[in-house]
Formats: structure tokens, sequence, C-alpha cells
């Protein structure tokens, strides 16, 4: 199935409706995932105290969830919000970041998994694979390079928390735990930047709160990311480096048009 148009449209539909996407999100990356929410036309807002997130989620159009700077006192807002969210109908987004780099993270995403229906789970392979229960290499937020199996592994862990799963990486794997499919978009250069599996987080739930079809969010906020990394690799002059290619990064977000969606997308089913 060709997903650009579904995408187009669903750009579309966020620059004009402008849906607010609640983020309880890491203090390391927060105000780049604020700013790339701006960029592509939704409106993002950090609300962390559990005595308000029940509120601000009952005004927003999707939550998204990343544990990249966690601790205990934020587990419990996570939780509250989550459950307000499921309640509503509301899609919820979980970036486990480093999920398998302590036993302290690992308890948290379980705690969420076990208490928050999820629409979609964005990790890299590494974070996949432990959510799974598989051992990795790997530690910190790098990805695991050994990516045998990881079809299989994704299709699986779909069908086991009944949502969508997406690995990111240097091809993107994306299923809701029938098919699978591969976004080929992207470049080297957003390894290099501290934040843009965040960042992608948000855009994803972006287009999750214009869109009931959380595969047609997923897609859509992957693909994004990975063109304007595209394009904006490609504009970079000979004395311009990683700072160029962020600004550059923000401003391609912020200049998506459906033309370019339906033109640079690389989805293709495995």
């Amino acid at each position: 199935m060709d997903y650009s148009t579904q995408i187009a449209e669903s750009l579309t539909k966020i620059k004009t409706s402008k849906p607010i996407v609640h983020h309880i999100t890491n203090y390391v990356t927060m105000n780049d995932c604020a700013n790339i929410t701006l960029a592509i036309g939704a409106s993002p807002i950090m609300a962390f105290d559990k005595n308000e997130v029940e509120e601000v989620v009952s005004f927003s159009s999707s939550l998204v969830l990343n544990i990249g700077t966690i601790n205990q006192s934020i587990i419990e807002p996570m939780i509250i919000a989550g459950k307000k969210a499921n309640s509503l109908n509301i899609p919820v987004i979980l970036d486990p970041v480093g999920v398998g780099a302590t036993k302290f993270r690992y308890s948290c995403v379980e705690q969420l998994i076990n208490s928050i229906q999820f629409s979609i789970i964005k990790g890299n392979m590494s974070e996949i694979k432990s959510i799974s229960g598989i051992k990795t290499s790997s530690k910190g937020i790098d990805s695991d390079t050994n990516n045998d199996g990881a079809e299989d592994i994704l299709i699986n862990l779909a069908l086991k928390l009944k949502c969508i799963v997406c690995a990111t990486g240097k091809v993107d794997l994306i299923t809701d735990g029938n098919l699978i499919y591969a976004c080929n978009n992207g470049h080297y250069n957003l390894s290099r930047i501290t934040g843009t599996g965040c960042m992608t987080a948000s855009l994803i739930g972006a287009f999750a709160a214009v869109s009931k079809d959380s595969l047609v969010s997923t897609l859509g906020g992957i693909s994004s990311m990975g063109i304007a990394g595209q394009v904006s690799y490609r504009s970079l002059a000979l004395n311009e480096g990683i700072g160029s290619f962020k600004v550059k990064l923000f401003d391609n977000i912020f200049n998506l048009t459906e033309e370019i969606i339906k033109k640079e997308v690389k989805i293709y089913e495995l």
C-alpha cells in the first residue's frame, strides 16, 4: 500500500488544526522536542506535575512519554496521564530511551506498560529487544548493531502489547503485528545530534493527534524526520557542519509540504 498520500494529508491536518501534543519527556531534549512540534505545525505542552497532568491530557490530542531522564517522581504522573489518555481514547506514544541500560529504567518501563495501553512504542533496536526480554550488547542509549531476527522481534512485541512497534536505525522498521514496513529515509548525521530520536517521537505524536491510524502516524513521524535529514544534508555548504545541519533540520520540518513528502518518502512493505 502507498502510504505517502495518507501521510501528506495528515501533515496538512496538523498545520491547519494545530493539535496539542502533551509531553512528559526528558530534560536534555525537551526544548528541541517542543520546537520540532511547533515546526511541524502542532502545539507542544510540557506538563509533569501529578496535580495537573489529567487536566492537561483532557485538552490534548496525543500524549508522548519519554524516559530519557527518568526518576521515581516522574513515574506516577506518567501513569496518571497515560490512564487518563486511555479513558479518553487519546493516543499514547512511548519512547523507552535507554531502557536496557539499568534495572531501574527497565522496571520503570515495565510499570508503564503494565499500567497504560500504548498506541505506539518507538525505540532503537536495543530498546525494542530489551522490552522484549532479549539481552543486548549495547549500553546507554546506543543501539545494538545486531539486527538478526529483527522482524520477528518487532512483530511478536506488537502482538503482545497490541500496539504499533517501531525500531529506528539505518533503515527504520515499523509493524502493526501483521505487516512490517521499512522506511529508508534519513541520513547518518541524524545520529550525530542528541535528541533526534526524541524529536521523532514528538513528530509521531503530532501525526497521532490528527489520525486514528497509528500505523500512518508512525510512518508519518518517522519519514518526516528522515526526509528532513536528507534535505538538510543536501543543502549543507562545504564549510558547514553538524550545527548548521541541526538548524536546517528544524527549517526543513517547518517547510515540509505534501509535495515534498510524496516526492521523497521511501516506505515499502517487507
